[in-house]
């Protein structure tokens, strides 16, 4: 569990469902995600899924204890490369507040000084600028710009809709 002045980062539980749903199920959290919005019992497999999984942590106000978003955090291949990914979904009604900033901070900060990673990665569509700003304010660099990349949707006549990413990665040298 990790702690900042208004968050706790815990491990998922399997009732955090509602919370869950509540924001995966929003037709918008998909606009730049893979996926589409998900009902009340796959919001339950969802929960319990990830609350067996290292990879994901629910990011729950302190003052309500509610679940406003979860961070994804994972040790890439090949594990001695040290790189570890991190990734993040919020409710679009707790968005703008600067919890997203404050979250991925502190694992940022759990990734470099208990995981000791040499290098932390995060990827968006430069199209979704609230998550390119969040990298650039944890002090993450902009370190490339790859053209159609890959795509989550296809047209109606079956072929892909690709869009482009940005990628950018934080050395434990340069830590904020």
């Amino acid at each position: 569990m990790l702690e900042t002045n208004r968050l706790i980062l815990r491990r998922f539980r399997e009732s955090d469902w509602s919370d869950l749903h509540e924001y995966l199920s929003m037709p918008e959290i998909y606009r730049f995600e893979p996926g589409e919005p998900i009902s009340l019992e796959k919001a339950r497999i969802l929960a319990m899924e990830r609350s067996n999984s290292e990879n994901f942590h629910a990011v729950v106000l302190k003052s309500s204890s509610k679940m406003i978003g979860h961070i994804y955090f994972e040790h890439m291949d090949p594990k001695e490369f040290s790189t570890w990914e991190l990734g993040y979904i919020f409710n679009p009604g707790y968005q703008r507040h600067g919890f997203c900033t404050e979250a991925a901070s502190e694992i940022i900060k759990y990734g470099f000084e208990t995981c000791h990673a040499h290098k932390i990665v995060a990827f968006c569509n430069p199209l979704n600028t609230a998550s390119w700003k969040v990298m650039e304010n944890i002090g993450m660099e902009r370190e490339g710009y790859f053209k159609k990349k890959a795509y989550f949707r296809k047209d109606v006549n079956d072929k892909p809709l690709w869009h482009d990413c940005l990628a950018y990665g934080l050395l434990a040298a340069d830590e904020p």
